[in-house]
């Protein structure tokens, strides 16, 4: 699974078409409003009532930035007033204190994951105030597989600032870099030097991260093959443990941000693939391995170890090196997964804030997943972490016969088997080398909420 796939530039173009990128499933568009804070309650009992309880893992959103970036989507909130950090805090605060009596005290936190937004918009002290928090209401795993990350900006982080998360416990770092090439900097309003993310990542190594990813997006305004080589030389020369590179979607009636990118400055189709092509090369010959959709791994990193022995997970946080846990989002907008079900938080700020002032859980929508999802969430999140099916295994769980119970997937599948993408065995359906880059098109045949019409149909980014 993990090898560099090859690069099939018309097939790409062909099912270059909007799906789901499977960080769940069902998706977050299948929330209802009909979920909310009592059922969430209900949820994280049945959860501590489990024979063996799961481990958790901990998300947190900080929604703050300094400044806008043109081309993203995230939930954020553009402000220099250090004081609404403060604010934002004191509440996030509060939300972790009425969430954590909900789970056993003695269930690890094997994972935690600070995201924004801007997480280092919050001053190291702050963060330290959030750590401590942390602590006293969860049990904080001290094992040395313990995961807590955080995402950085470079551009607001030192080298005395990575030693102090060091010292609360983060072992790895994901920097945004996108490109290096100053006209598509320029482009996209996130002008970062190459020195100041390089003094970032030799810092993450100086304090023992054990692990720091950078992301790249193609598809930026400006960009040329040329200047993305480049990007791709530097960051390769920086030698992260992991990378990730994002197709960007542009899709400004959504995001409001990307209005201001003239689409006109967009790479052609060709063009857009031309810069795909590239970076797959480029980290193949620099020995990464493909871990799925977008994400790439050296050997020894915990990524790749985890997709060799079985325990890669794909969930809100993207691929994790944890499959055995339950998720708990805090923060605006954030995303939980527990046991049976998917809560989301409120998306704007008021509403969230209104709802902890108010003495509530801030949760807005959610889903309890009947058996039919169980099992399609289990058939997808074999296929995208680990590129194969495996029916048999299946069936024993679920109590079906996989052919029959799934014909009307197997017969979507049959122009992908034909296409080469795909390749369906006594046992195993399996992505070929051809089709690891479709990954989320080859799932799309097992999701039964695209064949049912939508009263709202869900907008979605493109496959590549």
């Amino acid at each position: 699974m993990n090898t560099i796939p090859p690069f099939d530039a018309e097939l790409l173009r062909r099912y270059d078409r909007p799906g789901p990128r499977y960080t769940s499933y069902p998706t977050a568009p299948q929330f209802g409003l009909d979920f909310g804070e009592a059922e969430f309650r209900t949820c994280a009992q049945r959860s501590n009532e489990d024979p063996i309880p799961r481990r958790l893992s901990l998300y947190l959103h900080i929604p703050y930035c300094h400044s806008p970036c043109f081309y993203c989507g995230c939930n954020r909130v553009i402000t220099r007033d250090t004081a609404k950090g403060e604010a934002y805090l004191l509440r996030l605060l509060r939300e972790v204190e009425r969430v954590a009596p909900l789970f056993d005290r003695d269930r690890d936190v094997i994972q935690l994951h600070l995201g924004g937004g801007t997480p280092n918009f919050l001053s190291p002290g702050q963060l330290g105030d959030l750590m401590h928090c942390l602590a006293r209401q969860f049990h904080l795993s001290g094992s040395a597989q313990r995961d807590f990350s955080i995402e950085l900006d470079p551009r607001h982080v030192d080298a005395d600032g990575i030693a102090a998360l060091a010292k609360l416990g983060f072992n790895r770092a994901s920097l945004g870099v996108q490109d290096f090439d100053p006209e598509v900097q320029k482009a996209v309003n996130r002008i970062q030097s190459v020195e100041e993310t390089q003094a970032v990542v030799d810092a993450c190594r100086a304090h023992g991260f054990r692990s720091v990813n950078i992301d790249l997006i193609y598809g930026l305004p400006k960009q040329t093959r040329e200047g993305f080589a480049r990007t791709l030389d530097t960051v390769i020369a920086m030698r992260p443990d992991r990378l990730a590179v994002y197709s960007y979607a542009h899709l400004p009636e959504l995001f409001k941000p990307q209005r201001q990118i003239d689409a006109e400055l967009l790479p052609s189709p060709e063009d857009k693939l031309g810069l795909l092509q590239l970076a797959i090369e480029k980290l193949s010959a620099a020995g990464y391995r493909y871990i799925g959709m977008d994400h790439f791994a050296l050997p020894e990193d915990d990524l790749s170890i985890a997709q060799q022995r079985g325990g890669l997970q794909r969930n809100f946080m993207g691929y994790t090196t944890h499959a055995d846990t339950d998720l708990i989002g805090m923060g605006v907008s954030a995303i939980s997964a527990i046991g049976d079900c998917f809560s989301q938080n409120h998306r704007d700020l008021p509403s969230w804030e209104a709802a902890l002032d108010a003495g509530h859980l801030p949760v807005w929508r959610g889903l309890r997943l009947n058996s039919d999802d169980l099992l399609r969430a289990d058939v997808i999140q074999q296929l995208m972490c680990q590129g194969r099916i495996d029916k048999a295994l299946t069936e024993d769980r679920h109590n079906i016969d996989f052919n029959i119970y799934f014909a009307e997937a197997l017969a979507q599948l049959e122009p992908l088997v034909a296409d080469g993408l795909v390749a369906i065995g006594p046992r195993y359906i399996d992505a070929t080398s051809r089709g690891r880059l479709l990954l989320r098109i080859i799932a799309m045949c097992f999701d039964r909420y695209l064949q049912r019409p939508q009263a709202q149909p869900a907008r979605y980014s493109r496959a590549i």
